[in-house]
């Protein structure tokens, strides 16, 4: 897509209306009940993400939103007791809920977790083979999408993996997205997400698309593994 192109749809993405100090409380008060209101719907869509990723023995994953944690377990179970997980997110009693998870799967001393913002990963540069990303990129403001995924470039190795699940505003908005970008619009509170141009964004960013699927929930969700390129391509950006 050329520059027009690329303001144009920049343009059809809602701003985010909450601060991060929102969100935190927002994550924090429904975390007991996360799984109840977003699990049935989410699931499928990140067990397709993760598929795509495909971690294996002895790597090391970094999962950027880790909610509850159960993809964390999924992520550590494929890694082996020789490789290692992180996750990272702003919630605190999300990551409470997260240890309870990795505590009871028994993967525990294989998945290290941290309380903080994508914008600014604390993860010294080349360390992770993969990057796993399920409905939380759409959480960030327009500009900070592309910091985001820059760090994610920076924190991955050469030809390390990027698997995002998001919500999508790509093809033409059928009434579900228009009723919830109305939602978002008037409801920041209850509905703090939006569709934004995921592939487009991960391109944007430098990552070689390796495969992109359009999926649908009741809204459409873009996944999407974009791969590092590798160090000698990189340094001739």
């Amino acid at each position: 897509m050329n520059a027009e192109g690329d303001q144009a749809a920049d343009r059809d993405i809602l701003p985010v209306l909450q601060s991060k100090e929102e969100q935190r409380a927002y994550y924090d008060k429904i975390a007991s009940v996360y799984d109840l209101l977003a699990e049935r719907s989410e699931q499928p869509m990140r067990e397709k993400g993760l598929k795509l990723l495909d971690p294996r023995p002895g790597e090391q994953h970094l999962e950027i939103g880790f909610a509850t944690g159960h993809t964390l377990v999924a992520l550590a179970r494929a890694v082996g007791p020789e490789g290692r997980v992180y996750g990272i997110d702003i919630s605190p009693k999300m990551a409470e809920l997260a240890r309870k998870e990795i505590t009871k799967a028994e993967v525990a001393d294989r998945v290290e977790l941290t309380i903080g913002d994508a914008a600014q990963l604390p993860y010294q540069d080349a360390f992770f083979d993969g990057i796993f990303m399920a409905f939380t990129l759409e959480l960030f403001p327009t500009e900070e999408i592309p910091k985001v995924l820059h760090e994610c470039l920076r924190v991955l190795k050469p030809e390390g993996r990027l698997a995002v699940v998001s919500l999508s505003r790509e093809g033409k908005p059928g009434w579900m997205v228009k009723a919830f970008e109305w939602t978002h619009r008037h409801f920041p509170n209850l509905l703090d997400c939006r569709p934004i141009y995921v592939r487009r964004a991960l391109e944007d960013a430098g990552f070689q698309i390796a495969e992109a699927h359009l999926d649908h929930m009741w809204v459409p969700v873009e996944i999407v593994l974009g791969k590092k390129p590798p160090a000698a391509s990189a340094q001739r950006r």
